[in-house]
């Protein structure tokens, strides 16, 4: 009868009891775990910590997309056009030799104006706005006034474009990223613009003779 005894005193001390109690349930389990040496207690405690969504596991996965859409958003206002569309529709310097506009394509010389043909019937300069504002600074007055489109609807200008942005480096950067660019299914020829004053002084001289 003496041996008999102990038999069940094993049972009762790995019997345990789960509340609904977290900070409870981890105590209870952490000292088990230092008078038992049994992991699978502590095991059990973190497992009902994450299923009940205590800690900080969930949003782990989206932090790569939410550093994409702040570098987004902080690049440009969202009534215009990103750099990620941009380059999704824009044609490689391989499909730009495809066609005939590109041919013999040179830049010109670089200045604050930019000229764009080979636009489309349906282009609107609320299209140019919104691909080209993204180069001026809306909240400085004086980019602001700079900013300039001029849509050639007529004539032998007609699918022609002058855009006059706040200077030279904003002007590089939209040639660089905007040509090539298919806008109604035809890639815009972006160049800058060449100067008219030598046009002006001609035409004043005939008039003076």
């Amino acid at each position: 009868d003496v041996f008999e005894q102990p038999q069940h005193v094993g049972h009762k001390k790995i019997e345990f009891h789960i509340t609904t109690d977290i900070p409870a349930v981890i105590q209870m389990n952490s000292e088990k775990e230092e008078k038992n040496g049994e992991r699978f207690y502590l095991y059990a405690a973190t497992e009902e910590i994450n299923n009940t969504g205590f800690g900080r596991i969930f949003p782990a996965p989206s932090s790569n997309d939410k550093m994409e859409t702040e570098e987004e958003e902080d690049e440009i206002p969202s009534e215009f056009i990103s750099r990620r569309d941009l380059e999704k529709n824009r044609l490689s310097k391989e499909e730009m030799e495809k066609f005939s506009v590109f041919k013999n394509y040179e830049p010109g010389d670089p200045n604050c104006r930019i000229y764009v043909k080979n636009l489309a019937k349906q282009v609107q300069e609320k299209d140019l706005k919104f691909i080209f504002g993204r180069y001026v600074d809306f909240q400085s007055e004086v980019e602001r006034n700079m900013f300039d489109i001029r849509l050639m609807k007529e004539g032998r200008m007609k699918g022609q474009a002058f855009v006059g942005l706040p200077n030279e480096k904003a002007a590089a950067k939209a040639l660089k990223e905007a040509n090539g660019y298919v806008l109604f299914e035809k890639p815009m020829v972006v160049q800058f613009a060449r100067s008219a004053r030598p046009k002006q002084d001609a035409n004043e001289g005939k008039r003076k003779k």
